[in-house]
């Protein structure tokens, strides 16, 4: 993978920009500054290894080189896509699932960001805001996801079981080009739809543990225990506790991990 290999691949695709780097600390924090300066919407920054990938809750996402996609997506949002914006990890997830589907892949999205293969970690989502007073100016979309085995993090990095897309599909991968180009493809076809009931309810047909009982945990060490259900409007997670009392669980620092 390098520029020249990526511009080819992504020319049919109206993206803003793109800024490729062969090492680079966090992918989002170079897109962050970018998109507070003069980035288009779609601009895309990539890199071939982050040294300093994270995930949600501070956690470290590990890139090596020319194994995994590491790339942020830049989204400034239209008048009418605003009032969807929580939607805006439902928009990802959905586009990382398509391009897995394409591929030959059975994918969940376990709510609120991670992409599924045979139960185990395979993709994550971090977004982050960059603000103008009280409005969103953009958003940063960081997705990465594990290609080759050897982007998969040893086993005592791990708070949940990993998998990587040559380990499922059991040969040699797809070229990480030609999964980013479908996975960019998928979003932003999905973009257009963000403010229809198509795209929650495309969201909540691929919710892992739909049925199963779950704990959500939050950032303040509080537990919510429920049978999945399904998805609220915004995206918030609809559980159902031992009580059939009906849960709405919020987006924020939250943790879905199968009920023991």
């Amino acid at each position: 993978m390098n520029e020249s290999s990526l511009k080819k691949t992504l020319s049919k695709l109206n993206i803003g920009g793109l800024r490729y780097f062969p090492s680079l600390g966090s992918t989002n924090d170079e897109a962050l500054a970018w998109a507070a300066s003069d980035a288009k919407d779609l601009s895309l920054v990539i890199a071939d290894e982050q040294t300093q990938g994270r995930g949600r809750l501070d956690r470290k996402w590990f890139t090596p080189k020319d194994s995994a996609l590491a790339f942020s997506l830049i989204l400034r949002p239209t008048a009418p896509l605003r009032p969807h914006l929580s939607r805006t990890v439902g928009l990802a997830a959905l586009s990382i699932a398509d391009a897995c589907l394409k591929h030959g892949l059975v994918p969940q999205i376990k709510w609120p960001n991670d992409i599924l293969l045979h139960g185990k970690k395979a993709a994550g989502i971090l977004i982050e805001t960059v603000w103008s007073g009280e409005d969103v100016d953009s958003l940063v979309i960081g997705i990465g996801v594990n290609v080759s085995r050897t982007s998969v993090p040893p086993m005592e990095m791990l708070k949940f079981p990993a998998t990587s897309i040559e380990d499922e599909l059991g040969k040699e991968p797809p070229a990480r080009e030609e999964l980013l180009h479908d996975i960019v493809s998928a979003f932003i076809a999905w973009r257009e739809r963000m403010g229809t009931d198509e795209l929650v309810n495309a969201w909540e047909e691929k919710l892992a543990f739909r049925g199963e009982q779950v704990q959500a945990l939050d950032g303040g060490a509080s537990t919510v225990t429920g049978s999945v259900q399904g998805l609220e409007s915004d995206g918030s997670l609809r559980l159902v506790d031992e009580h059939g009392k009906s849960v709405t669980v919020r987006f924020g620092d939250v943790s879905l991990r199968p009920a023991a």
